[in-house]
């Protein structure tokens, strides 16, 4: 990748952090303030995502 590329995407990449910061940070904190957990919901994605993932190196090999 010649230098001028390398430049250009480190800008754009700083630039895209900025522009979703705000409402990150944001999210964040609606996060943090929220009364209920969704750890089960979390964990069954996560199930899902591990299974679906060992089904594809399965299916490859």
């Amino acid at each position: 990748m010649e230098l001028w590329q390398q430049l250009l995407a480190g800008a754009i990449g700083l630039f895209v952090l900025f522009m979703f910061f705000p409402g990150i940070k944001a999210t964040m904190e609606k996060s943090k303030n929220a009364e209920e957990k969704h750890w089960g919901t979390l964990a069954l994605l996560a199930a899902v995502l591990v299974g679906f993932i060992l089904l594809m190196i399965n299916s490859v090999q």
